[in-house]
């Protein structure tokens, strides 16, 4: 399932709701300074949801001032981009010299790598807008000599920015039923409209930045082998034909991961068999029709496979996780440390708006 987090401060008490709200945007999107106009009641909603390298935020909340400084730039692990589009209000950003304001319909591009002051506000009380967050790598475009992307205002009535600004909207409301495959793949098409819109705006085509473009298209592949693990025809070359690469190129895409192509389903799919093997809702279903399920044809091959990624057999972790009260997450008995994580998981800082 696709993650989804929902936050509210009218569920806190009231001179707990803006300290909470700052501390949730920090976490969960990029950290900033922010004062709110009116230091009383502060009611403001937030829904994130994860899309692998993107992160898409409905967001609501009375008007405030943010600051993202030198000093917080500094400690970012990471360089994020940022999408505002606005629906309620209006916002403000300046950057690098650039005083841009974006009112309702309009989309609203900044770089997190660097410093802005911003404000977002209206005749009503509360701002409402849906916010992408996104690694600046991802975008196939050289911005400017610093290397930085220009703060940018797309109007609303711009046909390519409605496609994106409406693409935004769905996403934020949706996700409910969601699989993991479906979210990276959403947001692949999400980075692919900005690019659309940028390359418009920007007067400029996307770089032909070799790096970029494989970066995109590892992130397919991954999806693409998620949603397969099931089929055993899933293989290096099935990989290559179905997204029109060499064998070489599969290859070099996977060569700053710890496992290969061959190693990364392998290990994806007994990972998937040891939460099966791990729940007490599939207790009942026999191991071959486990390893079955999860690509694995030849029974004996996979006990072999199982005990050696393991340390014991099948049947034994199943009867391990049972007597522990295992359930069936990563980390359960027997989980190799280095499959705890899903390989090739991209870490990201919380945000901030």
């Amino acid at each position: 399932m696709t993650t989804v987090v929902e936050f509210r401060t009218d569920r806190l008490p009231r001179a707990e709701r803006f300290g909470r709200w700052h501390d949730m945007t920090a976490e969960a999107l990029i950290p900033n300074l922010l004062r709110p106009a009116d230091h009383g009641d502060f009611l403001a909603r937030a829904r994130l949801v994860d899309l692998g390298a993107v992160r898409v935020t409905s967001l609501a909340y009375p008007p405030l001032e943010t600051r993202r400084t030198s000093r917080l730039i500094a400690r970012a692990g990471a360089e994020y981009c940022q999408v505002m589009l606005t629906l309620r209000g209006g916002h403000r950003i300046v950057q690098a010299g650039r005083d841009v304001t974006a009112g309702a319909g309009d989309l609203l591009l900044y770089d997190c790598a660097r410093p802005w002051e911003g404000w977002a506000g209206g005749r009503r009380d509360a701002v409402e807008g849906v916010l992408m967050q996104f690694p600046r790598a991802l975008l196939p475009f050289p911005g400017d000599r610093s290397g930085r992307l220009p703060c940018l205002r797309v109007p609303g009535g711009d046909t390519l920015g409605s496609l994106l600004s409406g693409h935004l909207v769905r996403l934020a409301s949706g996700a409910a039923d969601w699989t993991a495959a479906d979210a990276v793949r959403l947001g692949t098409v999400s980075l692919d409209l900005l690019a659309a819109v940028l390359a418009r705006h920007l007067r400029t085509g996307p770089a032909q930045d070799p790096g970029c473009r494989e970066r995109v298209l590892r992130l397919r592949v991954h999806a693409f082998i998620e949603e397969h693990l099931g089929d055993p025809g899933l293989t290096p070359a099935a990989v290559a034909a179905d997204h029109n690469v060499s064998l070489r190129l599969l290859h070099r895409l996977f060569q700053h991961e710890e496992l290969g192509v061959a190693a990364w389903i392998r290990a994806r799919r007994l990972e998937r068999c040891r939460r099966d093997l791990a729940d007490p809702l599939l207790h009942d279903l026999p191991v071959h029709a486990v390893a079955r399920r999860w690509g694995f044809a030849d029974a004996a091959h996979f006990s072999r496979t199982f005990r050696a990624a393991c340390g014991m057999t099948p049947t034994d972790y199943r009867e391990l996780a049972r007597s522990a009260g295992a359930p069936g997450s990563a980390g359960s008995p027997g989980t190799p440390a280095a499959d705890r994580d899903r390989p090739g998981s991209t870490g990201r800082p919380a945000p901030g708006r």
